[in-house]
């Protein structure tokens, strides 16, 4: 343990934490297990929530999407719903660091039990980072947190699709990330549960690679069809450095880490 001192207070640090800048002035607590990911950052842009939006982030980790947005702009209000105890005392202490409490709520829970602690059809936007392997798939990882976080041990897609679609009002937006192999899983449970797919976007490292994840938003009620499948967004540009659009959506924070 040790402490942080800032001229927001006084903050305690676990000893594998730290704080990494946001930028615009803001701050985020990082550990070992659970840190800032490309893939959360993209997330973070392509979801991009209204000013007066209610919004949900199903397993939130440190709370990188909720930041991300408040550094970018106001919004109505966040709930984190993490079901790790730690990555919820990192993220609420985070949230004292930017002076944002009131605006993000943290609510230490599996998103498969959040009958009667979170209001049905009460948010506007509802996103999720999920695990990428399906479970039984791959080499799993000793470590917890990242068992959590990559494998679908604590929760499917079918799960994550199903907590949103209760918890969106009516032409509510769900947006998420995923492996391109993992597409039809998304889409077909995404229409199981009245969310319409409406966007996508594939994410390639260059374009000689294949894509390696895409974005995808759902329309809660949406009538069916009308997707619309965006520009490739490329991590890397002609010169082997982040491309613009990665600059750009990397913001205040390509200033420390760019």
């Amino acid at each position: 343990m040790n402490i942080q001192i800032s001229d927001k207070g006084v903050f305690m640090l676990n000893d594998n934490e730290k704080t990494e800048p946001l930028g615009n002035g803001m701050r985020i607590i990082v550990s070992d297990e659970h840190k800032l990911w490309t893939d959360t950052i993209l997330l973070a842009s392509f979801s991009a929530p209204k000013k007066r939006d209610i919004a949900c982030d199903l397993g939130s980790g440190c709370g990188s999407i909720p930041l991300i947005w408040f550094r970018n702009a106001s919004i109505g209000h966040v709930t984190a719903v993490e079901i790790q105890e730690n990555a919820c005392s990192m993220l609420e202490r985070s949230i004292r660091l930017n002076n944002l409490e009131g605006k993000i709520d943290v609510i230490n829970c599996d998103l498969r039990e959040l009958e009667g602690k979170l209001k049905a059809g009460a948010y506007d936007l509802v996103v999720c980072n999920p695990p990428y392997k399906a479970e039984g798939a791959g080499i799993k990882s000793k470590n917890s947190a990242q068992l959590i976080a990559r494998h679908e041990s604590m929760c499917t897609v079918d799960d994550i699709i199903s907590a949103a679609s209760k918890l969106l009002n009516f032409s509510g937006r769900l947006c998420m990330c995923q492996r391109p192999e993992r597409l039809s899983d998304v889409v077909c449970t995404m229409r199981k549960y009245d969310i319409e797919p409406k966007r996508l976007r594939f994410v390639q490292q260059r374009p000689t690679k294949a894509p390696k994840l895409f974005l995808i938003e759902g329309k809660r009620g949406g009538r069916s069809g009308g997707l619309v499948v965006e520009p490739v967004l490329f991590i890397e540009g002609e010169n082997g450095n982040f491309s613009q659009e990665m600059i750009d959506i990397y913001g205040a924070y390509k200033e420390e880490y760019i």
